[in-house]
């Protein structure tokens, strides 16, 4: 793996370096004039708040033109996003094929908030085990089943239940996992 100077690492975009809970709850919000936010995603998931006839509209803001290129960063994640590059051998890995019309706004969004970010360390996956990677921060612990390196579960909501990975909470652990001990 790597080129045998540095390690890698794959970063996920949602709910890793995207805050697209944020953006989710956002459009919910506004269409229903509700106003759930993080906070009330500590004790129930949001399939558990948001009424059952209204849960496909949660799919369907995925599938509207927009909303993956206008989610806000996560907070702290530009800079440290930015030292783990001078480090590390660094990858974007998504998971687009649930949402496929999604690329090329995932794309942009990079681009946007990472314009040097090179197209060859953008990765579109669907199993993200074919990542040839030391460490995976990703949101989703399925993603670690079958990948090869180290996982590290990044704290969301709907995983807050999961202790079979190590933890990070947000960027800041991040870059005391990463960058303070090295």
């Amino acid at each position: 793996m790597g080129n045998g100077q540095s390690k890698r690492i794959a970063v996920d975009m949602d709910e890793v370096l995207a805050d697209t809970l944020t953006q989710f709850l956002s459009e919910y919000n506004r269409e229903f004039g509700e106003n759930i936010t993080k906070a009330d995603l500590v004790a129930r998931k949001l399939v558990e708040i948001v009424p059952a006839d209204r849960r496909a509209r949660l799919r369907h803001y995925a599938l509207s033109p927009g909303f993956f290129r206008d989610i806000p960063l996560m907070p702290g994640s530009r800079d440290v996003f930015s030292e783990l590059r001078e480090r590390y051998e660094v990858f974007i890995a998504t998971a687009a094929m649930e949402f496929p019309s999604s690329f090329n706004e995932k794309y942009a969004w990079i681009k946007a908030h990472f314009p040097d970010f090179p197209d060859s360390h953008i990765v579109f996956c669907g199993d993200k085990s074919v990542i040839a990677a030391h460490f995976l921060i990703d949101d989703s612990p399925r993603h670690f089943a079958r990948f090869a390196g180290q996982g590290f579960l990044f704290t969301a909501p709907h995983n807050r239940a999961e202790n079979r990975y190590p933890r990070l909470n947000n960027w800041a652990d991040v870059r005391r996992q990463f960058l303070n001990g090295e």
